[in-house]
């Protein structure tokens, strides 16, 4: 066989036949023509040699990388045939699918070191044949729509940085990254994904950046990002979401590490605002969701007003971006932290003072925006803690336990958190009661239990004065003769004999005196000898009258009933 003789080495020529060689060839130019393909190790130790053979015998060897191209001496009709299929041989893998050209460090990309640069090249699909030394592959800004499976023939065990940004991105396949499991940085943003499928990124146990956004991510499954233990930045900011990914924050396979989330301009329009409130200070300061479609409430305002009280960075450096809409037909946005000025009568938002009782533990956190910083404490009076002082314990995590408290507690705790580059200061004022929580709810019972003994006694009066039957003779509603029908409820008149009958004492006793009958009436002062200008016609001290234990008293002249007395009037 002949050498093939060289046509040409330039690329103005080979970039000329391709544009014009593959029109030119038609169906009946091609009919019964069967050439086969193979590619054969360059014995110069360079790029591989594609070599053609049609059925004629016409050869066509090319060296695409190289720039050469070499033909046999053979019909020019056969070389044109062949030369099409050389065109596309670069493309065409051994399983016959289509993969990227060999990769060319001096004509299709820049490689430094460990570091290989295809940013800006028209690629439309990955080089193939990586190094396996390969850090940082950058392939941005390229034309590069699908991801497969097999993008890479070699496992790539020392890629941490992988860039696909602005490439028109429309498909990833489910094993895209089984060849790159040490990726830590990966950045998809800028292309046109729609979904993510569940378990796409699980591979990447060691992923701490990914970038998502400025896509058309509308899905996103729950699983999506399972797997990813060492997430610290998720990105996803203008795409089209509309639910908020808790499973991010909250769920038992979330990100431990995870210390920054975007989610902004997006299509959320709720938000799990109890589960955002209880996150701790670190996290909040690097959650955002501003430019949502997020319906104005109080609830929306207390949140982000407690975030803006403690300078969080994700409601401090967007403040005019946190809007939300007005209920009603015009759809107005509002800036969220003016709700409580204009539109909504919200109450205003403090932090609220620890407050705690006697004998009780207190926990204080040192809820700072960074994490992982060195916490200190001071007492009230700038006092350290200290092993001396039992009664504060520094915790694990930098929390501060005060207790069993006193009254001597009360007062301001001061925490110092400071690394290389942040210091925060943070103030915790506790106010402890001068009474134990059980002893309050104590004196509490004690009060209503007085009240009611009161109630019960003012009752128990009562009955005793208008309920309770009187079995005594010298009750008002008692008539000491009964039997007489002419004797009045009021009569102050008692006959001798009807009292010795009651009494069974002897009649002669009382007839002796000479008294036919006596007064009853109330006990007066015994010196008073004169009332109303009457004497006691007598001249000796009231008598008493016992009967049945009942005791009488004989009643003064000034009584009323005193009309019907037999005794005489003296002036």
């Amino acid at each position: 066989m002949r050498t093939p003789s060289p046509v040409t080495n330039a690329p103005q020529f080979k970039r000329r036949m391709v544009a014009c060689a593959l029109p030119s060839v038609t169906a009946s130019q091609t009919a019964g023509f069967h050439p086969s393909a193979r590619r054969d190790h360059n014995p110069a130790g360079g790029n591989p040699i594609n070599t053609i053979t049609a059925s004629s015998g016409a050869q066509l060897q090319l060296d695409m990388m190289g720039g050469q191209l070499h033909v046999s001496h053979r019909a020019i009709g056969d070389v044109l045939r062949i030369l099409p299929l050389a065109l596309l041989l670069p493309a065409m893998s051994s399983n016959g699918q289509f993969v990227g050209s060999p990769l060319n460090c001096d004509k299709t990309c820049v490689c430094a070191s460990n570091i290989i640069s295809c940013s800006k090249r028209n690629l439309t699909s990955i080089p193939v044949a990586l190094p396996r030394y390969t850090a940082v592959l950058d392939l941005s800004f390229n034309s590069i729509a699908r991801l497969r499976a097999e993008w890479t023939t070699v496992k790539l065990s020392r890629l941490h940085s992988l860039l696909l940004s602005h490439n028109g991105l429309t498909f990833l396949s489910s094993e895209a990254f089984v060849s790159v499991t040490r990726l830590r940085y990966l950045d998809l943003s800028s292309n046109g994904l729609h979904l993510l499928e569940e378990l796409i990124f699980e591979p990447l146990e060691r992923l701490e950046v990914l970038l998502l956004y400025n896509n058309h991510i509308s899905q996103i499954d729950r699983s999506a990002f399972s797997g990813l233990v060492s997430l610290q930045k998720l990105y996803l900011s203008h795409n089209q979401i509309s639910r908020f990914p808790l499973e991010l924050l909250k769920d038992r396979g979330r990100p431990e590490t995870l210390t920054l989330l975007d989610v902004s301009s997006n299509r959320i329009k709720v938000l799990p605002l109890q589960d955002l409130q209880v996150l701790p200070a670190w996290m909040k300061n690097s959650l955002y969701f501003h430019n949502n479609s997020l319906p104005c409430s109080c609830e929306l305002y207390n949140l982000l007003a407690r975030w803006h009280l403690q300078q969080l960075s994700a409601s401090t450096d967007f403040r005019d971006d946190h809007t939300c809409i007005l209920p009603g037909l015009q759809k107005e946005k509002v800036a969220i932290l003016d709700l409580n000025r204009i539109h909504f009568n919200c109450s205003e938002v403090r932090i609220m003072d620890e407050e705690a009782y006697l004998d009780q533990f207190l926990v204080l956190n040192c809820d700072t925006r960074e994490k992982d910083v060195l916490k200190n404490w001071l007492l009230p009076g700038n006092v350290p803690v200290s092993p001396a002082n039992k009664s504060a314990v520094m915790l694990e995590g930098g929390s501060l336990q005060i207790g069993p408290l006193k009254v001597d507690d009360s007062g301001v705790y001061t925490c110092y958190a400071a690394s290389d580059s942040f210091n925060e200061t943070l103030y915790v004022t506790v106010v402890v009661y001068n009474f134990t929580i059980s002893g309050g709810l104590e004196n509490m019972k004690t009060a209503y239990t007085t009240l009611l003994g009161c109630l019960a006694s003012i009752v128990m009066v009562l009955i005793y004065l208008y309920l309770t039957p009187c079995h005594c003779l010298c009750c008002p509603d008692q008539s000491l003769n009964k039997s007489l029908p002419g004797d009045s409820l009021h009569s102050s008149t008692i006959s001798v004999s009807q009292i010795l009958e009651e009494t069974g004492q002897d009649r002669g006793e009382v007839t002796n005196k000479g008294i036919l009958s006596r007064h009853m009436a109330l006990r007066e002062p015994k010196d008073q000898q004169e009332q109303n200008g009457r004497l006691n016609p007598i001249g000796e001290e009231e008598e008493e009258w016992h009967m049945d234990n009942c005791e009488r008293r004989r009643s003064d002249v000034e009584s009323v009933s005193s009309v019907s007395s037999d005794t005489p009037m003296v002036v």
